[in-house]
């Protein structure tokens, strides 16, 4: 009887970490700038809200310093050359999610690489992450799914329950959204998006001649 061989390629990782210890530090710089996106709305009863980048706030430097961190390392552990590479934020912004709120799919282009998201306040009912396939081939002829309960080469989508403190990482190119927030409390998280740059002082080690 024949032995079919199967091998895998083409993954779609994603990371997820639990680090409670930076809720309160990013909370604190979070309520700052939701109240400056507060002022700015026409509506009191607004569905949803995003606030301005703030990675340069010097209060989060330990966060900021961790996430970039393992962004650099996720992107080496997948086999790119980081060597002269520094991973640098791009954007860092706290969106809040109210009644029936939720983000269409979308993933995230103009340089960047690593998606990654910061959960601080998640109620009951609260948006649920879906991470979709992001092999256009394979949406475009999808068939049926015998049980979409299981995760399978199949599935063309999978759905994450964040806890608060949980941090969680994808690649840019990843397809992603939110279902909509079902209850009543908002829900609230760190949306980041991290691009790589040259890292001049390794560039400059390596062109000194050592004698």
């Amino acid at each position: 009887m024949d032995q079919l061989e199967e091998m895998h390629y083409f993954a779609t990782p994603v990371y997820v970490v639990h680090k409670p210890e930076f809720i309160d530090m990013v909370r604190t710089v979070s309520m700052r700038y939701e109240e400056k996106s507060r002022e700015r709305k026409k509506n009191p009863d607004y569905v949803n809200l995003m606030t301005g980048s703030y990675s340069h706030e010097p209060e989060l430097q330990d966060f900021s310093q961790y996430v970039s961190q393992t962004a650099w390392n996720i992107l080496a552990s997948q086999g790119y050359n980081m060597d002269q590479l520094v991973t640098y934020f791009t954007e860092m912004w706290t969106q809040e999610h109210n009644h029936l709120s939720s983000m269409e799919t979308h993933v995230h282009g103009a340089g960047c690489q690593i998606s990654a998201f910061f959960f601080i306040d998640v109620p009951d009912k609260a948006c649920k992450l879906v991470v979709h396939d992001p092999r256009p081939g394979k949406v475009i002829i999808n068939l049926p799914e015998k049980d979409a309960s299981n995760i399978t080469l199949g599935s063309h989508q999978i759905v994450f329950t964040p806890q608060p403190g949980a941090l969680i990482l994808i690649n840019a190119w990843v397809p992603h959204s939110f279902t909509k927030n079902m209850g009543n409390e908002s829900m609230r998280f760190v949306h980041m998006n991290l691009s790589v740059a040259v890292n001049e002082e390794a560039k400059e080690e390596k062109s000194v001649e050592i004698l």
